[in-house]
């Protein structure tokens, strides 16, 4: 059975620093990538990061570029979302997706692409 699980949200003060988790099982990891995503109330689903297992590419939203680190362990199947000088517009239920490579990915932030999915941690931002 495939599972993924994130761990770490909490609430944060504006300017600090967060440790997501994202522990997975179930599916061969290397040949994988995986997402972090957030959704913030009335706002749409937003792609955050994003690395390739097999590879190490990564990718990032805009908005998060600079402040945010993806990161994996592959001894422990588990991917990282280091995040750094938090904003209030941060604040959201963070996901972490998985997709076989294997299939292809077209748009790495486009949730559709994935097939697995995680049951998310809130992170709260606060001024």
């Amino acid at each position: 059975e495939v599972e993924l699980v994130e761990s770490g949200g909490g609430l944060v003060q504006a300017g600090g620093s967060l440790r997501l988790s994202c522990a997975t099982s179930g599916f061969t990891f290397g040949d994988h990538a995986i997402a972090w995503f957030r959704q913030a109330p009335g706002k749409e689903r937003e792609g955050v990061a994003y690395i390739d297992i097999s590879d190490g590419t990564k990718f990032y939203a805009d908005s998060v570029k600079g402040r945010f680190t993806i990161s994996s362990d592959d001894a422990k199947n588990t991917v990282y979302l280091e995040m750094a000088s938090l904003k209030r517009e941060d604040t959201a239920d963070y996901e972490c997706a998985a997709v076989l490579l294997a299939g292809g990915l077209y748009k790495w932030y486009d949730p559709y692409e994935y097939d697995y999915w995680g049951q998310g941690t809130q992170v709260t931002v606060s001024t």
